[in-house]
């Protein structure tokens, strides 16, 4: 490639591995790159991580429960920003041991690992990059709660999903905790079930129990969805006889009947600022829009 492209060895490797610390010309640069591809140039991934001492691999972890449009999202944004700087993502799902991620470190030598959602997972979910109340799942919990309120809702509750969900305590002590604020009746909750029948049963029975709730805040779009499925099934309507509202703003929130008011989060600027950080890259201009209420029919 130096020969074809008249340029010195070093000068090819400074263009091929974008060095930041050298001042290249672009026309250069593109003689390079023109040389590798009409060589049909490959990196050679081992030999390359011998020399840097780790892949060009970068894990993510995703516990159970965890799988969402916002993971997806998060994944599409942290995936596209590595591929942008020469790295590749390896998506692992499941709760990871520490003997499991041993033998992935041991086997790849990763560039990073990040474990999806980590400060939800151990206690620390204030001290996420969002900030938490500033942009983080705190703030995305208020902003559903104080949607409903300025609705005129004064009893609020929150529709959870069937099984174990690792961030499930955390929106609703943040759920509790705007309540509160905003000078409203505690937050109670309920479960949805997936089964339609069991999940119209338990709407019903939670009802009949707290008939004073005039809306939920449902804990994702898939949760509210099955809520107001519930509701149809008992011949109830959404929101004359209780207000729904989503959080997570999937696709098929806005083709049912009524309309899912929902949440939208920007999750792909969340991955692409994580993939920048793992790196160790500047991270400026990668700021999130802040999380807004899509307002439709149903709330």
């Amino acid at each position: 490639m130096a020969a074809a492209s008249g340029v010195s060895r070093a000068t090819v490797s400074f263009v091929l591995n974008d060095d930041p610390n050298q001042t290249i010309s672009a026309a250069t640069r593109e003689r390079v790159r023109q040389a590798a591809h009409d060589l049909g140039y490959v990196p050679h991934g081992l030999a390359r991580a011998l020399r840097e001492g780790a892949s060009r691999v970068v894990v993510l972890n995703i516990d159970w429960g965890l799988e969402g449009n916002y993971s997806r999202s998060y994944v599409r944004g942290l995936d596209d920003e590595l591929a942008a700087h020469g790295h590749v993502l390896l998506v692992r799902h499941g709760h990871q041991t520490p003997q499991e991620t041993r033998r992935v470190l041991d086997a790849i030598r990763p560039r990073a690992v990040i474990r999806f959602a980590e400060p939800y997972l151990t206690g620390h979910e204030l001290e996420d990059r969002g900030g938490g109340w500033k942009d983080g799942l705190a703030a995305h919990s208020a902003l559903q709660v104080r949607h409903l309120a300025e609705r005129g809702h004064t009893h609020i509750a929150q529709a959870l999903p069937d099984g174990e969900n690792p961030v499930a305590e955390a929106r609703l002590r943040f759920a509790a905790q705007t309540a509160d604020r905003l000078g409203l009746a505690p937050v109670v909750s309920f479960i949805a079930p997936r089964p339609r029948t069991a999940c119209a049963r338990a709407v019903e029975e939670f009802r009949a129990a707290r008939p004073e709730v005039t809306a939920v805040a449902a804990f994702t779009d898939d949760v509210a969805l099955r809520a107001l499925t519930a509701l149809h099934d008992l011949g109830l309507t959404a929101p004359d006889d209780l207000a729904v509202m989503g959080y997570d703003d999937t696709e098929y929130g806005a083709l049912v009947t009524p309309a899912l008011t929902t949440i939208h989060i920007d999750a792909e600027a969340h991955g692409r600022l994580a993939a920048r950080t793992a790196l160790g890259l500047d991270t400026s201009g990668l700021e999130p829009a802040p999380a807004r209420v899509i307002v439709r029919d149903s709330a």
